[in-house]
This record gives C-alpha cells, sequence and structure tokens, in this order.
C-alpha cells in the first residue's frame, strides 16, 4: 500500500474514527485503525465490536492495500507531523512508513485481514432526518439516560416512530426525558439506540443544514451523517412503558421564566457536595418559588417570581435533576406541572408539546 493525502483530512477522520478504537481487547486489531485503499481515496474505520465509525477522505493512491495501526499511537503521530501532505506505505510483512517532510515512523502494522468485518444493514428501512433536527431531540434527551447497568435497555434512547412523529424517549429510574416532532416517514419503527452512540452522532453532526440518513436492520442501526458512518448495534429488552408512565393530571401549574430559576438552584447548590449531600427544597405559593436547602456548611434561602395556579405545594429535589431538566428545554420560559408533594413534576413547554421532562422529588423532612 502506498497513499498520499492531506495532513488537516487524515488527522480529522483519525480523531473522529478512534472514538470506536477499543481500548482494551481480546481481538489486538480492535485497538487499532483499519486504513484500506479503495477506488476513491483511504478508507478509515474504528470498531470495538459494539459501535463502529467509518469515513473515506480524499487520497491518492499509488499502491493498492491495507494495514491496521495502533489508534493512539496513529493518531498522535499524524497529528504532530509537520508538512501538509502524509505519505504511508507498507510492504508485504505490514513494515509500515508514515513519513511527513523531514519526519518519518517506521512500525509494524497489523494485517488489515484480522480486523472483523463491520454488519452490513441494508437499505430496506431508511429515514431521513434534518441533521439540526436529530441533533436537538438526542441532545434533549440523552442526559436522562441510565448510566447504571440495573436495567441495560435504559443505557440508550427509545425511538418510537408513529404515523409520521417521531419520540425519542430516555429514561434512567429518577427522570425521563422525552422530545418528539413530526417527520416524513412511511412505515412506524421502534428501535432503542446505545447512548454512547447517540453522543457520537450528535458531535459528527455539530452544525450546518443538511440531512442524515438512518438505516435500520434487525440487530443493527446506521447513522450516516457528514461522510461518517456510525454503525451500531440496537439494545433489546423491555423498555419502560413511557405513555403509561406520564401524569395524567395536575393541581398546581407554574410558568416561570427558566433562566432566573437556574441561578436561583445554582447559587443554593453551592453549599451542596458530595460529602454534604442535601435535597433542594422548593416551596410554591403566592407567584413565588421559594429555594432553600440546609448543609452542615450552612443554609440559603432564594425567590423566584412566577405565575402559579392551583394549590401551593413543597417539595424536595435533586438539584442536579432539575437543573438538567431546565437547562434542556431550550426555551425562556417553561410551564411546571405538579400533582403533588411526592408525585414527579412534568416540565413543558409554555406552548406546544414537543419536550416533556419527568422529575422525582425526594422526600423532605416537614419544618
Amino acid at each position: 500500500m502506498k497513499v498520499i493525502c492531506k495532513k488537516e483530512t487524515l488527522v480529522q477522520a483519525v480523531t473522529n474514527v478512534s472514538r470506536a478504537v477499543s481500548s482494551k481487547s481480546t481481538v489486538p486489531a480492535l485497538e487499532g485503525i483499519l486504513l484500506q485503499t479503495t477506488a476513491n481515496g483511504l478508507y478509515v474505520a474504528g470498531y470495538d465490536l459494539s459501535m463502529g465509525i467509518t469515513t473515506e477522505i480524499e487520497a491518492r493512491v499509488e499502491e493498492s492495500g491495507g494495514a491496521v495501526l495502533s489508534a493512539k499511537f496513529f493518531s498522535d503521530a499524524v497529528r504532530r507531523m509537520p508538512a501538509e501532505e502524509i505519505v504511508i506505505t507498507c510492504d508485504e510483512k505490514q513494515l509500515t512508513q508514515i513519513s511527513s517532510g523531514p519526519s518519518q515512523f517506521t512500525v509494524l502494522a497489523m494485517s488489515a485481514a484480522d480486523y472483523p468485518e463491520l454488519p452490513a444493514v441494508p437499505d430496506e428501512q431508511m429515514l431521513t432526518l434534518d441533521k439540526e433536527l436529530l441533533r436537538n431531540m438526542i441532545d434533549q434527551t440523552i442526559f436522562a439516560v441510565a448510566t447504571g447497568d440495573t436495567k441495560p435497555v435504559h443505557t440508550g434512547s427509545l425511538f418510537d416512530i408513529v404515523s409520521g412523529v417521531l419520540t425519542v424517549v430516555s429514561v434512567d429510574g429518577y427522570r425521563l426525558a422525552l422530545r418528539r416532532e413530526s417527520i416524513q416517514a412511511d412505515q412506524d419503527f421502534r428501535f432503542i439506540v446505545p447512548g454512547k452512540t447517540l453522543t457520537e452522532v450528535s458531535r459528527l453532526i455539530g452544525s450546518g443544514e443538511g440531512q442524515a440518513t438512518v438505516r435500520l436492520a434487525q440487530r443493527h442501526i446506521v447513522f450516516e451523517v457528514n461522510g461518517y458512518f456510525i454503525i451500531s448495534r440496537l439494545l433489546e429488552g423491555d423498555f419502560l412503558d413511557y405513555r403509561a408512565s406520564l401524569p395524567k393530571s395536575h393541581n398546581l401549574e407554574v410558568t416561570v421564566a427558566v433562566r432566573p430559576l437556574m441561578e436561583s438552584i445554582e447559587r443554593a447548590a453551592l453549599l451542596i457536595s458530595e460529602r454534604m449531600k442535601s435535597p433542594l427544597r422548593v416551596k410554591i405559593e403566592n407567584d413565588v418559588i421559594a429555594v432553600s436547602c440546609e448543609t452542615s456548611m450552612g443554609k440559603v434561602y432564594d425567590e423566584v417570581s412566577c405565575k402559579a395556579e392551583g394549590t401551593g405545594v413543597q417539595m424536595g429535589f435533586n438539584h442536579k435533576y432539575l437543573l438538567d431538566a431546565l437547562r434542556n428545554s431550550g426555551c425562556d420560559e417553561v410551564k411546571i406541572q405538579i400533582g403533588g408533594p411526592l408525585l414527579p413534576i412534568k416540565v413543558v413547554p409554555k406552548e406546544g408539546d414537543e419536550f416533556l421532562f419527568l422529575v422525582l422529588p425526594v422526600r423532605i423532612r416537614s419544618e
């Protein structure tokens, strides 16, 4: 193999696919990046048997072939090369030279034949989504994905497409995040994508207009965004029946500006730490949200004005969960709907129904 490519293009591709490379594997090739010449350039891939990221970059191919190079070494090496072009050659004994200007590495690569084949996903079930919409839907729900393995299926987000409406749902046992939007879809789909995969999809989408393509198979999914393919296993199992989990009624509805409430919670949280845990106390009455907290360090009290309709209430919260819901609303104002001091609260838009966040309260001692 002999291939010549631009440093900037190669560095970007290697950096992105490296995020799918296994840090430790019983298959040594999975700790590397696959380089394979194609008719139009150089195919670059990282894969850890659960998720793969691949792309093809422009390159001048003088001799076809392939090699697998240590991801950490190769990423660091190409980033530090001095010239604008990088030349990669590999002989039949896998002796590989990476050169740029006067700099040259000579290392032993692994054979491309030892690299596991990535899953093939046909075009039979395919969706096309606006990139910005997909990224927003991921970003507004990913924070509620479970990080533990109590129920592995909840370490991903549910994509539920019914009658042209896409609903993305994440849940971790303490909160739920739901985002819905009308899309162009001829079929109904339901699948669960790992949170790690969705984080990479969002990151690779970045900003800018355009389309993302989603191809679905029984056990795998492929997202195509900005010239990258993110291939992932789907999670299997019984996801929470989110429709049945949503409160059907409330006896208090509060309309409040998001930024002032977030700032009030952040001030109160200055007294809370891993060593000094304490719930955030929230009391709502007479168009005022009173935020307070008491730990061994001291106590704090703050107020935020609001518009409240219904019976006043006092509740306790994990401040991080409340902040996450407000931060990811993306709104200037939200409505908070409350059914009782120990029931989950709903955070919804002031108008419309494109998102819904549930946050479970915690018990607090009566004053």
